[in-house]
């Protein structure tokens, strides 16, 4: 924990040095979005069949971003959480996303930026491969990944953003001793911190695409220049928001994921352990509640 703890307070310096030219919060642009979902069935003697079911979401995506002459400093913070009790399962966990981006950049022209960037993202609570619900296979911190990157940031408009950093730095920590004897997310086992050294890649773009629907898209890209170069690492990301009212909206947010050192166990038709392999990785959520926009 002294080493993430380390790594996060020297991040959180380096960021407060290169901004220190924008202090005037006249400069500064605040916004977001925050949404609560709920999903409810009851079924008493209902012939048709089914399970009575309760599921519940929240979701918050901040920005907080600010642009004066050629400096230019983006903050990105999203949480998300959900739960679902169906039938006489214990509740399960369907949602669970602690997100943190920062990129700092000083103007080189019109439109491109020589930037720094920052990302931290982890989870809240355990997760479990259902319905086996003892044994965890992800926690806080397990994994928690930091990228720090120095590159070029092309800006042709507000709406995208595509970022090129030669240097960058990729650390994967595994802070549960269970998780780190196994090697899990690609660590050495017994160990809690891998490091990889590559470039990357960052695009995003969002634009209101029809009236009161806005969609946005986010594109990751990771290359290890020292192991696997042509294993890229994969994320991407599409959510869109669809406005009903001042406080109804509809969400669809999907997330897909390509990670070479992120294995899964392979069983045989008798249930023998035959082996692990990485998979592709993709999760949908979609509510429909409460929400509101700042």
């Amino acid at each position: 924990m002294s080493k993430l703890l380390s790594v996060i307070a020297l991040s959180f310096l380096f960021f407060s040095v290169c901004a220190q030219e924008s202090r005037d919060t006249s400069y500064w642009k605040f916004g977001g979005l925050g949404s609560i979902s709920v999903s409810q069935v009851s079924l008493t003697n209902w012939a048709a069949g089914g399970e009575s079911s309760f599921s519940g979401g929240a979701l918050v995506n901040t920005s907080l971003n600010y642009n004066r002459d050629n400096i230019s400093w983006e903050n990105l913070f999203a949480v998300a959480y959900g739960l679902m009790k169906q039938g006489d399962a214990s509740v399960r966990k369907t949602d669970d996303k602690i997100d943190f981006a920062s990129k700092f950049g000083r103007k080189a022209s019109k439109k491109l930026f020589y930037s720094a960037m920052f990302r931290f993202n982890t989870q809240f609570t355990d997760g479990y491969k259902y319905p086996n619900d003892s044994v965890p296979i992800s926690a806080f911190m397990a994994p928690g990944i930091i990228n720090l990157s120095l590159g070029i940031d092309y800006k042709p408009s507000e709406r995208l953003s595509i970022y090129i950093g030669p240097l960058s730095g990729k650390m994967t920590f595994v802070l549960d001793d269970s998780l780190s004897a196994e090697g899990a997310f690609g660590v050495e086992p017994g160990k809690d911190l891998r490091y990889e050294f590559g470039g990357t890649f960052k695009g995003m773009y969002t634009r209101e695409i029809l009236k009161n629907v806005i969609f946005t898209t986010k594109l990751e890209l990771f290359s290890n220049y020292i192991k696997n170069p042509e294993k890229i690492d994969v994320s991407w990301e599409v959510l869109i928001n669809m406005k009903i009212n001042q406080y109804l909206s509809a969400n669809l947010n999907t997330i897909l994921v390509w990670d070479d050192d992120i294995k899964f166990a392979q069983f045989d038709s008798e249930g023998n352990y035959t082996g692990s392999e990485s998979k592709v990785q993709f999760k949908e959520v979609f509510g429909i509640g409460l929400s509101y926009k700042f």
